[in-house]
């Protein structure tokens, strides 16, 4: 699932010795050798940016991502998209979320309603923790129709729970599926003890890695060809936190399952916990997919693509190299 905004890298043994990055191993230089780039071209690793060189001898290729994370990054992109919008489907059977085991219409965590004014307009209003907000023509009430999202952003656009659900379990087993592949690879490979988690040396370096981005100031030669700091938080909080989330409290929904291991719902807090906890779940996904795509465009576009498509990307040495 992290596999998301992947990037496939590996070590070696260097002549000391040492391990050296498999980018640094199986990179090679620009094989274009007259030709120069745009001083405005953004190079990335994934979310870090170098601005390539006018001349081209100051770049090299890197093979970056791997096929099984292609493979794994390219599934998971229409398999996330239908889950959201056939969750929000089903969501839309009763907008409301709640914590423990009974739903306590009086008092919800959220819930997205539409309402009738004393003169007798209907208005969407979204309630958070007790705060009512006027989101009238996005959530709860739009074009017309009372429904918490609207038609564009569920699947089916009509209301249709039992087709929403078929879709919902259906790709849920191939994202999981897919999921345990990619995992399975990132162990087997090393990839994820190796380049996902954080050292103490990056935990000391959160500071300044939050400041950078925030400058849109990205590192550049070696530095840019491993992960930063956050991109480890982020790939880490989701493959071994939101993404069993999202599974379990799946599980947790279905009568069968209760049934068959009674003791999840307790450890999650109730039935109607478990949903809220599924739909923040989910949520941390879309805000995950939504930086992941801005700093795709925002650090390279077509490099990055390119990359995610070819598994080759192109690179800014560093000055002497």
């Amino acid at each position: 699932m992290a596999s998301l905004i992947h990037e496939g890298t590996g070590t070696g043994r260097g002549h000391g010795g040492g391990q050296v990055s498999e980018l640094a191993m199986r990179s090679e230089p620009s094989r274009i050798n007259q030709q120069s780039v745009p001083d405005s071209l953004t190079l990335t690793q994934g979310s870090i940016s170098a601005v390539a060189p006018v001349s081209a001898s100051g770049t090299e290729r890197i093979y970056r991502h791997r096929l099984p994370i292609r493979i794994s990054h390219w599934l998971n992109v229409p398999f996330l998209i239908i889950l959201i919008m056939s969750g929000l489907q089903i969501f839309n059977a009763h907008p409301a979320l709640y914590w423990g085991d009974r739903s306590d219409r009086d008092q919800p965590l959220i819930s997205i309603r539409p309402i009738q004014t004393d003169n007798g307009e209907v208005r969407g209003i979204t309630t958070i923790l007790g705060y009512k907000f006027d989101t009238t023509g996005v959530l709860g009430y739009s074009n017309g129709k009372r429904r918490a999202f609207p038609e564009w952003a569920t699947i089916p656009s009509a209301k249709v729970l039992a087709m929403g659900r078929q879709w919902h379990l259906f790709f849920a087993w191939a994202l999981v599926i897919n999921g345990l592949f990619f995992t399975a690879y990132a162990l087997i490979s090393r990839h994820a003890t190796r380049d996902l988690a954080p050292t103490g040396e990056d935990l000391r370096g959160i500071g300044k890695a939050v400041k950078d981005h925030i400058a849109l100031r990205h590192p550049t030669g070696e530095e840019a060809k491993r992960y930063n700091v956050l991109q480890k938080l982020a790939y880490v909080g989701v493959l071994f936190v939101v993404a069993p989330l999202i599974v379990l409290t799946g599980l947790a929904m279905s009568p069968t399952i209760d049934t068959a291991f009674p003791w999840l719902l307790t450890i999650l807090g109730g039935r109607q916990a478990a949903r809220t906890i599924h739909f923040i779940a989910c949520f941390s996904f879309v805000g995950f997919i939504v930086v992941h795509v801005s700093q795709v465009i925002l650090t390279g576009f077509f490099n990055n693509m390119r990359s995610m498509v070819t598994g080759w990307f192109v690179a800014k040495r560093e000055p002497g190299c």
